[in-house]
């Protein structure tokens, strides 16, 4: 089939290379404009572009789909289908209409729950045992559009957004993979969602990742892996910052009781690491952690370089 491809995040890489390796014909891969990224503020390119070129696909970067010549300029692509998968924009229905069999969404969670921008963190975040991907064919909604396809995994204790976001971006591939067929040839009835049971999130904020100590030690270890790229989880101690990079509940007997104000640090006896904070409820095991102009380390290399944080309140 001819397709036109949109997506900027690594969630779609996997999606674009199955449909050239499906023989697919890529009219073009749209793609975010090169955005000022690191300390040099350089423009940096979008993992979508840096693989289209790689492949040696037609690149498209609008700054907006929205004007009038955007529409007309992929009506001249001629695409039998849209593949959108953490492209970073809505399409308008002059978008939406081009294609005769319309604009395929990949989407990171099993809809209607979790729509918007952030389902993978949000999984996370809310505990969810399982999540998914789910194929849409898009309407002017957030998500809202009829389900062509879904298929679910399980979350697992350790997964992260990074690590859970890349199975389910190999889990998407190999659904629009799947779909797109069965699509064109008419043998899927779309199933509309129902909006009663709809949950959504929202974009994620640098500020997400200030750790909270007052929350439950529970709570906060779904953060760190929901906020594991980016925003990341971070407090302060002795003026500096502190990343939390890797946590867990301290199982209770593990340690001393987490007596203290939340944010104290105390001594753990766990085998995982010998360094934790008590919190709202419970205490937080530190497993790997980060100290601004440090490199990163485990909780036990850290008390042997620091042992003057046991008792130090963090985020002061």
């Amino acid at each position: 089939m001819r397709v036109v491809f949109m997506g900027t995040s690594a969630f779609a890489l996997p999606a674009l290379r199955r449909l050239v390796a499906d023989g697919h014909t890529l009219a073009a891969v749209v793609t975010q404009p090169d955005r000022p990224a690191g300390r040099g503020r350089a423009a940096a390119f979008s993992a979508v572009k840096q693989a289209a070129l790689a492949l040696g696909l037609p690149l498209w970067q609008p700054e907006s789909l929205r004007p009038p010549e955007a529409a007309a300029h992929l009506r001249d692509l001629s695409p039998e289908a849209v593949v959108v998968a953490a492209y970073g924009q809505i399409l308008r229905p002059s978008i939406l209409e081009v294609p005769p069999l319309g604009c395929l969404n990949i989407h990171g969670s099993l809809l209607p729950k979790l729509r918007g921008a952030s389902p993978i963190a949000f999984a996370i975040l809310e505990g969810y045992a399982e999540t998914g991907v789910t194929i849409i064919a898009m309407d002017p909604g957030m998500d809202t559009g009829p389900i062509l396809a879904q298929r679910s995994i399980p979350i697992r204790p350790e997964d992260t957004t990074l690590s859970l976001g890349a199975r389910l971006a190999d889990l998407g591939a190999d659904l629009i993979g799947e779909t797109l067929p069965r699509w064109a040839g008419g043998e899927i009835a779309p199933q509309p969602q129902d909006n009663a049971q709809a949950t959504y999130t929202r974009i994620l904020r640098k500020e997400d990742g200030r750790i909270d100590w007052g929350k439950a030690a529970e709570m906060l270890w779904r953060e760190v892996r929901a906020y594991y790229p980016w925003p990341g989880s971070f407090t302060h101690w002795d003026g500096r910052l502190l990343k939390v990079l890797e946590a867990a509940p301290l199982p209770l007997g593990a340690a001393a009781p987490a007596v203290g104000q939340p944010g104290t640090v105390i001594r753990a006896d766990d085998h995982r690491s010998s360094l934790a904070v008590v919190t709202g409820a419970g205490a937080l095991l530190l497993l790997r952690l980060q100290l601004e102009g440090r490199k990163p380390m485990t909780g036990d290399e850290f008390l042997r370089g620091q042992p003057a944080i046991i008792g130090a309140r963090l985020g002061q």
